[in-house]
C-alpha cells in the first residue's frame, strides 16, 4: 500500500478484556484521520479525501468476539459517515455508519466514535464511507480471524495478502454525482494502477512468494460502480470464504466480484519460477449496451522467489467484459461449508414473502433543464415502482426511536403495483409509461422481530437491464437461488438450495434475471437495502426494513450514544420517546 502525502499514522492499541476458558476478548482501538490529501496514480495530481494519508485505507485486525473502538476524526472538507459493510451490528444500529439512515454525517472539523462487537462472524470484509461518492476514496478492509487457539477451517496460510480492488477519477469526487456518472479513468489494484496505464509503468503491485507456499488472498472488490473479473495467470484458486462467511472450497481460475463483496482464495504457488501478472477487467453487464473497445486490464505481479527481472510476465486469458456466462458460473456454484464455524441450517417457514422488481427508470427532467436520458428525462431508480428520497432534516433511526413524524411512511410494498413482463417490457399503454416513472418517496418495510423474510429480486428491462449488487445492512441472507428470464414461483421454487446455500451481505442479481434471499430479522432498528453501485444511489434504488423490538430488553433497539452527530439543534426532538414531532416538508 502506498504511503501518500502528509501521512498520519494510525495510532492502535490492543487491550486484553475478558478471559474464558475457551477464548480470550480483546477491545481493539483505532483512530481514523479524514483528510484531504494530494495523490497522483497517473499523470494528473489530485485532491482526496483520504484515511490517515493512505489509499486505500489501513487494514482494521481483529478476531471474532472483539470490540471494536475506532474513533473518526474528520479534518476534511466533506461530511462523513463510516460504515462497516457485513458487520451484523447485533443491539449497536446506531453504528451502522449509513448516512441519513442509522446517523447524521460528521460534518468537517468534528468527530465521532463507533464502538461494537464482531461476534458470529469471520473472514474479510471492508469499511467504507456511506456519504454518496466518497466510499471512492475512504476505504479498507477489515479482516476478522478466529478467536485466538481456532483453526481455520482449511489449512493455515503462509501469508495473508489484503488485495484491494479501486476505480480512480482524474476528478474531484463531488463531480461523481452526475447523472450518469462519468466514466472512470483507471481501476488500481492497492492504490496502484500498474503498467497498462500512462505515469504508471513502474508502479505497480508486486507480491512475491516462495515456490511451494500457500497464501490466502483477502480480495476486496472497492470500486464504486463496477463488477470486476479476477485472474492470476496460469494458477488456480481455492475460494474458502465470501462476504465473510466460509464456502465449500471452490477451485477456480476466474473469479467476480460486484462493489462491496469479498472473497478469500488460498494461491499456491505452484508454478515454475517467473513471474505471473493477476489483473482485473470490468465486468458491463447491462444487456444491449456496447462495451468500450479499448479496456485495459489492471495489473499487478506475482514474482516468485529466485525470479529475474529480465523474463517476461506470463499473461492470462481475461473473459470478454460482456461474459454473462462466466460471471453467472462462478457466483451460482459458491455454496456454503456446512457444519463449518457460524454455519447455520436455512430456516423452512416462511414469516413475510416479497416480490420486488427493480432496475431503473426516469425521473422528469426540471424545467429549464437538458437532460441526457431516455425520452430526455433523467434516470431514476425503481424498487416495486418506488424511487427511494435518502432524508435530509434528520436520521431514519432517530424519526424511528423518538417517534418523529414526516420522515418516512411505512408502505413499501410487497408486490410491484403492477404484473408484466418484466425482462421483455415494452411500453404501450399510460400503465406502462406510469411504470417507467416510479413514485418517489421515502418508504419503508416494518418487519416483526424474528420474522424470516423471503425476497425475489427480479431485475428488469424497463430500460437495459444490468446487474445489480444488491447490500443489505445488519443482516447476512441465504442465496437460494439465481436465474434468467422472469422468476416461476412454481417451477423456479423447485429448484430453490435449501440445503448448503451461500450466505452473502451483497449479491449480483443477474441481467435480466432473478435471485432468492432468505434471511432472519433478529436485530432491531433501520436496516438499508441497496445498490452497490453510487451512481445508483442518487436514483433511489434502495429502501428500508424497520425490525421491531423483541420481547426483551436484549432484544431491543438500545439508545443512541450522547455523542451521536445531529442534524438538528431542536431539543425538542430529543426530550422523549413519545415526542411526537412532525417533520412533514
Amino acid at each position: 500500500m502506498p504511503r501518500l502525502h502528509h501521512y498520519l499514522p494510525i495510532q492502535t492499541f490492543v487491550v486484553l478484556l475478558l478471559f474464558s476458558s475457551i477464548a480470550s476478548a480483546a477491545i481493539v482501538e483505532h483512530v481514523l484521520h479524514v483528510k484531504d490529501v494530494m495523490v497522483k496514480p497517473l499523470c494528473k495530481e489530485q485532491m482526496i479525501p483520504t484515511v490517515n494519508g493512505s489509499f486505500p485505507g489501513p487494514t482494521i485486525n481483529v478476531r471474532e468476539g472483539d470490540t471494536l473502538v475506532v474513533h473518526v476524526i474528520n479534518n476534511s472538507t466533506y461530511n462523513v459517515t463510516i460504515h462497516w459493510h457485513g458487520v451484523f451490528q447485533l443491539k449497536s444500529v446506531w453504528m451502522d455508519g449509513a448516512n441519513m439512515i442509522t446517523q447524521c454525517p460528521i460534518q468537517p472539523s468534528n468527530n465521532f466514535t463507533y464502538q461494537f462487537d464482531i461476534t458470529g462472524q469471520e473472514g474479510t470484509l471492508l469499511w467504507h464511507a456511506h456519504v454518496v461518492n466518497l466510499r471512492a476514496t475512504l476505504h479498507g478492509a477489515l479482516v476478522i480471524r478466529p478467536r485466538s487457539g481456532r483453526p481455520y477451517p482449511f489449512p493455515k496460510p503462509y501469508k495473508e495478502v489484503p488485495i484491494i480492488f479501486q476505480q480512480w477519477w482524474d476528478t474531484d469526487v463531488r463531480l461523481l454525482e452526475l447523472r450518469p456518472a462519468p466514466v472512470s479513468d483507471a481501476y488500481l489494484i492497492n492504490g496502484l494502477a500498474g503498467d497498462s496505464y500512462p505515469c504508471s509503468q513502474n508502479r505497480m503491485f508486486n507480491l512475491k512468494v516462495v515456490q511451494g507456499k500457500t497464501y490466502l488472498l483477502r480480495i476486496i472488490n472497492a470500486a464504486l460502480n463496477t463488477h470486476l473479473f479476477f485472474k492470476i495467470a496460469n494458477h488456480n484458486v481455492t475460494v474458502v470464504a465470501v462476504d465473510a462467511v466460509y464456502t465449500t472450497p471452490y477451485l477456480t481460475d476466474v473469479m467476480i466480484l460486484t462493489p462491496g463483496q469479498t472473497v478469500d482464495a488460498l494461491l499456491t504457488a505452484d508454478q515454475p519460477i517467473g513471474m505471473y501478472y493477476m489483473a482485473t477487467i470490468p465486468y458491463f453487464s447491462a444487456i444491449g449496451i456496447p462495451a468500450s473497445p479499448d479496456i485495459k486490464p489492471t495489473r499487478g505481479l506475482i514474482v516468485y522467489e529466485g525470479a529475474t527481472s529480465s523474463s517476461s510476465p506470463v499473461k492470462p486469458l481475461m473473459p470478454a467484459t460482456t461474459d454473462i456466462a462466466t460471471s453467472h458460473r462462478f457466483s451460482s456454484n459458491i455454496t456454503s461449508l456446512v457444519g463449518g464455524p457460524h454455519w447455520k441450517p436455512v430456516p423452512r417457514h416462511v414469516d413475510e414473502k416479497m416480490f420486488i422488481t427493480m432496475g431503473l427508470g426516469l425521473d422528469p427532467c426540471p424545467s429549464g433543464t437538458k437532460c441526457i436520458g431516455p425520452l430526455g428525462q433523467r434516470y431514476a431508480g425503481s424498487l416495486n415502482n418506488r424511487t427511494f428520497m435518502i432524508p435530509e432534516r434528520i436520521s431514519m433511526q432517530e424519526a424511528y426511536f423518538y417517534n418523529i413524524s414526516g420522515v418516512y411512511t411505512e408502505d413499501f410494498p410487497d408486490q410491484p403495483p403492477v404484473k408484466f413482463d418484466y425482462t421483455k417490457f415494452q411500453q404501450r399503454t399510460n400503465s406502462d409509461m406510469k411504470m417507467m416513472f416510479p413514485e418517489r418517496k421515502t418508504s419503508v418495510k416494518t418487519i416483526r422481530f424474528n420474522s424470516t423474510v423471503e425476497i425475489v429480486l427480479q431485475n428488469t428491462a424497463i430500460l437495459s437491464p444490468e446487474s445489480h449488487p444488491m447490500h443489505l445492512h445488519g443482516f447476512n441472507f441465504y442465496v437460494l437461488g439465481y436465474g434468467f428470464g422472469n422468476y416461476d414461483p412454481i417451477r423456479d421454487a423447485r429448484k430453490l438450495n435449501l440445503f448448503n446455500p451461500q450466505m452473502h451481505n451483497t449479491v449480483g442479481v443477474p441481467p435480466g434475471g432473478w435471485v432468492v434471499l432468505r434471511f432472519i430479522a433478529n436485530n432491531p432498528g433501520v436496516w438499508l437495502f441497496h445498490c452497490h453501485m453510487d451512481a445508483h444511489l442518487p436514483y433511489g434504488i434502495m429502501n428500508a426494513f424497520i425490525v421491531q423490538n423483541g420481547p426483551t430488553p436484549e432484544t431491543s433497539l438500545p439508545s443512541p450514544p450522547s455523542n451521536l452527530p445531529q442534524c438538528t439543534r431542536d431539543p425538542t426532538i430529543y426530550d422523549s420517546r413519545t415526542t411526537n414531532t412532525d417533520l412533514s416538508y
